[in-house]
């Protein structure tokens, strides 16, 4: 779990937990040059002095997410939380409804704590056939309406397939990292203003 702090001097507002999986996690890159460092970044630049924590871990699915989240909330009180999980357990042909109602659940323990949740959503290769994608797309719509949590529709949107993906083809280069953050910061930054919290 990374906390990155703001400077010395800042006043912290609150905390933004990112909890999600390899994609946040900064996987086959350096830690400060994952979408979640520059983030911290970016609130620094903006004036804000919220800290973020990352708490995501590569590999990880909805159901481990699940298990974890209780303690990662009462540990850092977060005031926002950015849900970003599901990949992984799409890759692996898990049961869209399972999935679908641990990320409910996730975002209900999260707004129970108090926190307002952004929730990442993310898209299947097509190999994995019509119906399956369909359903997972839909998931993350489906759980953003029933539980008033804030949509990211697609978490890598205007990345280059071509160019931008490590060689193993899944997970976002360095040089992608910042379409990343821009793809959250435009559903983060209206909760930020909303808060109160000068950014």
């Amino acid at each position: 779990m990374l906390a990155l702090a703001p400077p010395a001097g800042a006043e912290g507002t609150g905390t933004i937990l990112v909890f999600g999986d390899s994609l946040s996690a900064a996987y086959g890159i350096a830690e400060e040059d994952g979408w979640a460092s520059l983030l911290q970044r970016r609130i620094v630049a903006t004036g804000c002095g919220q800290r973020v924590v990352n708490a995501s871990i590569s590999g990880e699915t909805t159901g481990g997410g699940l298990g974890r989240l209780p303690v990662t909330l009462e540990a850092h009180a977060p005031s926002i939380v950015i849900v970003e999980l599901g990949g992984n357990d799409g890759l692996q042909g898990h049961p869209i409804a399972a999935m679908r109602e641990d990320l409910a659940e996730m975002v209900r323990l999260a707004q129970r704590g108090g926190a307002a949740v952004i929730l990442v959503g993310m898209k299947l290769p097509p190999n994995y056939g019509q119906r399956y994608t369909a359903a997972f797309e839909a998931a993350f719509t489906a759980v953003a309406g029933e539980t008033g949590a804030v949509l990211v529709p697609f978490l890598l949107e205007g990345i280059d397939l071509e160019t931008m993906l490590q060689d193993d083809g899944i997970h976002p280069t360095a040089g992608a990292q910042p379409i990343l953050l821009e793809n959250v910061w435009r559903e983060l930054a209206p909760l930020l203003e909303a808060a109160g919290d000068g950014c």
